[in-house]
């Protein structure tokens, strides 16, 4: 009986707590922390190499298009050289284009830009934007300049569908859209849910923290590939959120304010 009072008197406050994820949420890049492991590439003898892409990529740069397996986005790849600083590559699913990105690397060697474009499937709208690397290694001996170790150090410029989430809390769970599309609906009792609309991601589960914080799961099957924490601050105007990348061993923060 004091057990249920106890609960009864909580609930107003709980409820309030879980309010404060209520509403859209638009992310400051320039306040994001990227991760400080580097990304390797290498264009040498005809051949493109990332060893530390997910999944791996091996194909030759010949401008056509090559089998690649074990991405859930797409499954060709074509590479192109551009000029001695600037390659292509252009991903596809069943034949359809869904990204383009195009590296290039500053004068000095140091820089490398990476302008992109991914569509997700079922999205009318492309994701847009530019991603910065610093160089950190040098690739190898007669390689083109857009090979070696590089770290993000910014991302510049991207659309507005990917700035912007959208949370509703519900009696005992959250909801979660972007406008890309993605959806979901979850209870905060650490059971799976569907994820809809990102191929990547098929299911999430959710466990309340504390009043403030969240831990979302992602999972692509029964494959853990990312643990989220999402936090409040004590004023409800900003959101941060943690993302424990658990394919690629990366961990990066970002920012969001109340919009």
């Amino acid at each position: 009986m004091k057990k249920l009072f106890a609960l009864a008197l909580l609930a107003p406050i709980l409820a309030l707590a879980q309010g404060n994820f209520d509403g859209t949420w638009r992310f400051d890049l320039q306040k994001a922390k990227l991760p400080e492991k580097p990304n390797t590439y290498a264009l040498q003898g005809g051949m493109y190499r990332c060893p530390t892409c997910v999944p791996k990529i091996e194909v030759k740069a010949d401008g056509q298009d090559q089998k690649v397996e074990g991405s859930p986005y797409y499954d060709t790849m074509s590479v192109r050289v551009i000029d001695d600083r600037t390659i292509e590559m252009v991903t596809k699913k069943g034949g359809k284009t869904v990204g383009t990105e195009r590296a290039a690397v500053s004068e000095d060697g140091n820089t490398r830009t990476i302008d992109v474009s991914f569509q997700l499937e079922g999205s009318d709208k492309p994701i847009t934007g530019r991603v910065v690397e610093r160089r950190v290694d040098q690739g190898p001996q007669g390689a083109h300049k857009t090979s070696g170790s590089w770290r993000t150090e910014k991302y510049e410029n991207f659309s507005e569908n990917v700035l912007l989430l959208t949370l509703k809390s519900t009696p005992d769970g959250l909801s979660m859209s972007l406008p890309t599309g993605e959806s979901y609906t979850a209870k905060f009792d650490g059971k799976d849910y569907p994820y809809e609309g990102n191929p990547g991601v098929t299911a999430v589960s959710l466990n309340r923290i504390d009043a403030n914080t969240i831990e979302e799961t992602d999972k692509l099957k029964d494959e853990v590939i990312a643990v989220v924490r999402m936090s409040v601050s004590p004023d409800g105007k900003t959101l941060t959120m943690v993302v424990d990348d658990k394919k690629r061993g990366t961990t990066s923060t970002y920012v969001a304010e109340k919009q």
